[in-house]
């Protein structure tokens, strides 16, 4: 999950995250040189072309999820109502058709799920496809393991049996397990996978080991073949890079494994008043959009951009406008939104 540079609460969470990087890019030759899973969910991931629906909170908490616009004291139809506006207005403004959302045990264990899942509902009643995601706590909480299997496994049942005959639906068994070595993390994923065998593969993204920042390990993993996998690519994780040098950075971390790939959080400062649809070297931001969307195009790519909405998140590609209890959307840089579309395999190229 990205957390937001500018925000100081949010410091040690970004200085883990940096660690992290550092570490894996030091080992980027050896990354690249992982082999890859023979079997792969599809010839690539272009399918997938979303945004993350987040609690302003940056989806870490100890409590029921509050996604952004939404109220938990609302019941079912309520909730439908608000989700079914804020998920049409992510395909009118920005033509999305996948949502990612967050779930945690205190949400699906607790009485909220039974609004909770209007807004799971509400998308894949539009047509969406919806990544639902498991997200630790936040406080002592926040370190990069599961909380408390206890809690885990019965969430996960109780979202499997609710959604497993629903196609539009997608499971993944947790973001960033940035806690577990690569081995203990494929693990984890191995166990969810087995104990939901009913569940098919290509319903499944396994996240990539560490904070998602590198998918080969997962990949090379025989007992999670037919899964799709999940990165996370950030432009924060470098003070100064050039478009090459973000290519290069993205591409080792995928391997050879772009046809199994979605980039399922990436992004960058939106509301800051930078134009991502010209050239600008000087500009590291700048750089990194450029280069990624560019690449998740040329490798066939599906890419869901962090976050599609998170209230006060200067990265966030909408902001909601209208009634509360009638919410919609604007978008916030309209730059940003063309290079979304360009990695979705619309728009136009950079300009020189």
């Amino acid at each position: 999950m990205r957390t937001s540079p500018t925000r100081a609460s949010l410091s040690p969470r970004i200085r883990a995250a940096l660690v992290a990087v550092a570490v894996a890019a030091v080992s980027g030759t050896t990354l690249a040189a992982t082999p890859a899973s023979a079997a792969a969910p599809a010839t690539d991931t272009t399918q997938f072309k979303g945004v993350n629906w987040a609690d302003p909170r940056d989806n870490f908490a100890d409590d029921y999820l509050q996604l952004s616009g939404l109220k938990t004291t609302d019941g079912y139809s309520r909730t439908y109502a608000k989700a079914t506006r804020i998920i049409a207005a992510f395909r009118a403004n920005l033509g999305a058709n996948t949502v990612r959302l967050p779930i945690n045990p205190y949400t699906v264990n607790g009485a909220y799920w039974k609004s909770y899942r209007a807004v799971i509902d509400a998308a894949s009643d539009q047509g969406f496809k919806v990544i639902v995601s498991y997200w630790e706590g936040t406080g002592a909480q926040k370190d990069g393991f599961i909380d408390d299997e206890a809690a885990y496994w019965p969430m996960w049942n109780t979202v499997v049996k609710a959604y497993k005959n629903d196609k539009r639906v997608y499971f993944e068994p947790m973001n960033e397990p940035h806690g577990y070595t690569d081995a203990q993390w494929a693990d984890i994923a191995a166990k969810w996978l087995s104990t939901y065998a009913k569940v098919p593969r290509n319903r499944v993204f396994v996240s990539g080991a560490g904070y998602n920042d590198h998918v080969t390990s997962v990949c090379a993993d025989p007992r999670l073949k037919g899964t799709y996998l999940s990165l996370h690519h950030y432009g924060f994780w470098k003070d100064y890079a050039t478009y090459d040098q973000w290519v290069a950075d993205l591409k080792v971390r995928i391997g050879d494994c772009a046809n199994r790939t979605v980039a399922d959080e990436f992004g960058a400062p939106m509301t800051t008043g930078l134009n991502y649809d010209v050239k600008t070297p000087d500009d590291n931001f700048v750089n990194y959009v450029q280069a990624v969307t560019d690449t998740f195009r040329e490798l066939k790519m599906g890419s869901v951009y962090w976050p599609g909405l998170r209230t006060d998140d200067t990265y966030s590609l909408q902001k909601l406008v209208g009634p509360a209890e009638r919410p919609w959307l604007a978008t916030t840089n309209q730059s940003g939104a063309d290079r979304l579309a360009w990695a979705w395999g619309r728009g136009k190229p950079v300009k020189n």
